[in-house]
């Protein structure tokens, strides 16, 4: 889950999640692509309206808004789901006001809909959210076999696992106990891991015994244009440590929740997609606005975060507050980003030799944003308002 200011003692928080792969019951031969879906956090938290009827309600709104069409799969649960204490098994329960029907009927509900769930837990005694007496729902450390036989009986798809109370015990430890554990059930379940970047999860995380898909390299994201280019800058720099199946993680999507302008979440998105991100909304989809929703849907954008080719964009110019980001697509051509991150409009000119592209070439350029095509030599002349970003697809 998102910890963003929830005690003082936990402080600015880095997470950074990752996928763990487990025997599967059917081969899957996609290509290993940023996560895209769907978490509550951001619009709900902890309010009594997260429940079984509101994720139930996302998971038909994946459907009827076309977001699953566009390629979202995952319909994630965070913090506040369970129960305050364990069963007198020991095992994980749900907590009977929101989720009445249980867990596995929810997860259910989700699959027949052709969509993938997820839950939340922490690799600490409890999680986060400390509602009563100042303690947390019960946490995974100590429970990991238990906790992960519990998930895979109620058909979890991806298990988000958070940092919180700890005690002080080895992140590696704590996060491999609970990947091996995931994997000894024999369901795939993605692994997101929350260690909060204490470590710089990017030069070890995808390596054994973790073996990580994607982490967290930032603190957590708020819904302010401050907020999301920070995030951005520290992003954007760790393009080299990205591969297939390897990701980055800056946090997930605030478009849609009210703080920023269209203009900013256009940017937010198109930067989140060049760089090769998890792509999770984390609005609430019953009340989307119609532009909002035409942001998460824009097809062409979602085309270069999920490239199969698996490359995070390389930042190849950071001066006068313009950005330049480049990167390449498995068809050859490649994907640009031009964002202005000044409070004034800008002449920009990117010239093709800087986007690493033959100088005497003759290339099309396609504007994702504005679905128009035009020939050229390859070069980008554009006037950018305040915070804007334009995204071309350049081909010969």
């Amino acid at each position: 889950m998102q910890n963003t200011l929830r005690t003082s003692a936990l402080g600015a928080m880095v997470c950074f999640l990752a996928a763990v792969a487990a025997p599967s019951q059917a081969a899957d031969t996609s290509p290993p692509l940023p996560q895209m879906g769907f978490n509550n956090w951001n619009s709900t938290h902890c309010r009594d309206e997260f429940d079984e009827g509101m994720i139930r309600g996302i998971a038909d709104k994946f459907v009827s808004l076309g977001l699953k069409d566009a390629g979202y799969q995952y319909v994630n649960v965070d913090d506040c789901w369970a129960n305050w204490q364990r069963d007198k098994d020991g095992h994980l329960q749900p907590n009977p006001k929101r989720f009445p029907s249980g867990i596995a009927a929810l997860a259910d509900y989700i699959h027949e809909r052709g969509l993938k769930f997820g839950l939340y837990s922490s690799a600490g005694t409890s999680t986060c959210e400390p509602l009563q007496e100042n303690r947390g729902f019960p946490g995974g450390l100590g429970h990991e076999k238990d906790d992960a036989a519990t998930f895979a009986s109620w058909h979890v798809d991806y298990l988000k696992y958070d940092n919180c109370n700890n005690q002080k015990i080895d992140a590696h430890k704590r996060y491999t106990d609970m990947a091996e554990a995931l994997r000894a059930t024999g369901r795939p379940i993605f692994f997101s891991m929350c260690e909060w970047g204490e470590n710089k999860p990017w030069l070890w995380a995808s390596k054994p015994p973790v073996e990580a898909s994607s982490w967290r390299t930032t603190g957590d994201i708020t819904d302010t244009y401050a907020s999301m280019l920070k995030i951005f800058k520290a992003n954007v720099v760790l393009d080299r440590y990205a591969s297939p199946g390897h990701w980055n993680d800056p946090d997930m999507l605030e478009v849609g929740n009210g703080g920023m302008t269209d203009v900013e979440y256009r940017s937010h998105f198109s930067l989140w997609s060049i760089m090769a991100s998890p792509l999770l909304i984390g609005t609430d989809l019953r009340t989307i606005k119609p532009d909002a929703l035409q942001i998460l849907l824009n097809k062409e954008v979602i085309a270069i975060d999920q490239d199969p080719l698996g490359v995070q964009g390389k930042q190849v110019r950071d001066a006068s507050g313009i950005h330049v980001i480049v990167k390449p697509l498995k068809d050859g051509a490649v994907a640009v980003a031009v964002f202005n991150e000044t409070d004034k409009a800008k002449d920009v000119s990117v010239p093709a030799r800087e986007i690493g592209l033959k100088a005497s070439g003759s290339y099309t350029l396609r504007d994702l944003w504005a679905h128009t095509d035009a020939k050229g030599d390859g070069s980008i002349k554009a006037t950018l308002a305040p915070h804007a970003t334009v995204m071309y697809r350049i081909s010969e």
